[in-house]
């Protein structure tokens, strides 16, 4: 018996290396002759490669299937050998991973077309549906549901029965729906299952797959198809009709945050101020300055630029607008062409002034991260940048009201605004208040371009876009009420979105422009008049 023990045991090496050398190469076999398909240079072997470099479970598939998507996948028709260039500059055999010195000169890049590449698209989607991170499993499942491959379908049966995070599971059962949804040998049932899954997504790309859905299909699936894209297509006209809303309360809060100081000192001191847009343009200009200083001196503190560039712009805008009350627009009070040619003037030379100091390029103003990216909400997409300027803008107008009623200064303007020589009687330093107003309102609008300088380019001619807008809020909310600009601002931006779509960008600013000249033939002092003796006079 001993005997025998030791003689298996004496045979047990010849056991081992019968099995190195012919089960384990028979086991590698189907990777190592997938990997070889890549060197036939023809689309359908290398797509057939995809395939199976994608389902064999080897951890070299997502590098070999990535570097086929970067161009970094090289063939040797020679020798057969594939070589994967990896991010790091290293190479490596991709039959098995083993580092190489270089790539051999008759070696090419594998090619791919339009077809492979979405063919290549799913097959990375399929490797990650296991990654650890939901956001790249959800963007897997997302790629898996553009292409609908059915190789796909046992890996995504088994994502889904490990998925624990919503979001994923739902992209993961939409996905799957997909595939069933033109998968030949499905039952009709399954493809009348998948349409209702598809239709619950609701989005351009679902409405775009069911509308390719085979023609042969069952009359039954191509009636729910059918119904499925009217639904869709109705679903997402009233999201186009959200969108354009959204968009009008963006352009809206630009306008207001741009008009509003204008209301003031238009209605307080019924100047018509054509250099406005330039304090707006102070105001960007300040942030650049800002920022610029903060990256250069003090780097801890460039997620907050934006916060100090507020107060340091309305400083800025305000000491200025109070210089020039004080040097031009005072002497001349009671003649508005004269106040008009003057500002306009000065509008020219505080551009000129700017082109000097900075020069006539844009200057680059950075977004903080907190104001950086989108979200999606229901089918529209809204960027935090827009969405921050929104809510800043409410803020500063709610501020503005507050000052209005509360303070001192307040009290004085609303004073002088109803009735300017009974102020003075009453003893209201009216001069004080002129210059205080001013200054006010160019310090709201150097406010109002720190928030453009994170949506539009600072340069010399930025307050140039928004002077003839802003006007044209105050006179149609009325002059000096702000709650009028506020309607006002709101009304002409979300009217101006849902135009351009219908007449384009500049007819539809031409209609708006020929509804507002009609409006005030009806109502000369706009939505809502000012109320006072010196104006009812």
């Amino acid at each position: 018996m001993l005997i025998k023990i030791f003689k298996n045991f004496r045979a047990l090496p010849f056991a081992l290396l019968v099995i190195f050398t012919t089960v384990l190469p028979a086991l590698a076999g189907p990777f190592e002759d997938a990997i070889a398909k890549f060197a036939d240079d023809d689309y359908s072997s290398t797509e057939e490669a995809v395939g199976l470099i994608a389902t064999s479970g080897n951890p070299l598939a997502f590098a070999i299937i990535s570097a086929l998507q970067d161009g970094r996948l090289m063939a040797d028709p020679d020798t057969k050998k594939i070589y994967v260039t990896q991010a790091d500059g290293k190479i490596i055999d991709a039959a098995t991973g083993a580092a190489v010195a270089s790539i051999p000169d008759s070696a090419a890049a594998v090619r791919i077309n339009n077809h492979l590449r979405r063919a290549v698209d799913a097959a990375l989607g399929g490797l990650t549906l296991s990654s650890p991170d939901p956001d790249k499993r959800i963007q897997a499942a997302q790629s898996v549901f553009k292409t609908h491959d059915e190789a796909m379908l046992p890996l995504i049966d088994n994502a889904l029965k490990k998925e624990t995070n919503r979001d994923a599971k739902q992209a993961l059962t939409v996905a799957r729906a997909a595939i069933l949804l033109f998968k030949a040998d499905a039952t009709e049932e399954q493809k009348l299952d998948a349409v209702a899954t598809i239709r619950s997504r609701g989005d351009q790309e679902a409405l775009a797959m069911l509308a390719d859905v085979p023609s042969d299909a069952p009359p039954a699936v191509a009636h729910a198809a059918a119904g499925a894209i009217s639904a869709i297509q109705q679903r997402l006209a009233l999201w186009s009709v959200v969108q354009n809303a959204w968009y009008g309360l963006s352009l809206g809060s630009v306008l207001l945050l741009a008009a509003i100081g204008l209301a003031i000192t238009f209605g307080v001191m019924g100047v018509i101020n054509m250099a406005h847009g330039e304090m707006v343009m102070i105001g960007a200009y300040v942030t650049f300055v800002v920022q610029q200083t903060i990256r250069t001196s003090y780097a801890g503190l460039a997620e907050y630029s934006l916060l100090i560039a507020v107060p340091a712009a309305f400083i800025v805008a305000g000491a200025i607008g109070i210089l020039i009350e004080r040097t031009i627009i005072r002497f001349l009070y009671g003649r508005p062409l004269e106040t008009l040619l003057a500002t306009w003037g000065l509008s020219l030379v505080l551009q000129q002034a700017v082109r000097t100091m900075f020069g006539p390029t844009n200057q680059e103003v950075a977004n903080p991260s907190w104001m950086s990216g989108a979200f999606q909400l229901g089918q529209i997409s809204i960027t935090y940048n827009r969405l921050w300027i929104l809510c800043f803008t409410l803020a500063v107008f709610a501020i503005l009201l507050a000052m209005l009623r509360y303070t001192a200064l307040g009290l004085e303007m609303r004073a002088v605004t109803q009735n300017r020589r009974m102020a003075a009687s009453m003893g209201i330093a009216t001069s004080r208040v002129d210059a205080l107003t001013f200054g006010l309102g160019s310090g709201i609008a150097g406010i109002a371009g720190v928030a453009l300088s994170q949506i539009d380019n600072v340069s010399p001619n930025l307050g140039q876009s928004y002077i003839i807008d802003s006007f044209m809020v105050v006179v149609f909310g009325g002059v000096g009420n702000l709650w009028g600009t506020l309607v006002g601002a709101f009304t002409l931006g979300i009217a101006n979105k849902f135009l351009e779509p219908v007449a384009g960008a500049v007819l539809g600013k031409i209609a708006i422009l020929v509804l507002i000249i009609l409006f005030i033939q009806k109502r000369p002092r706009g939505l809502f008049a000012m109320k006072g003796r010196a104006v009812e006079a």
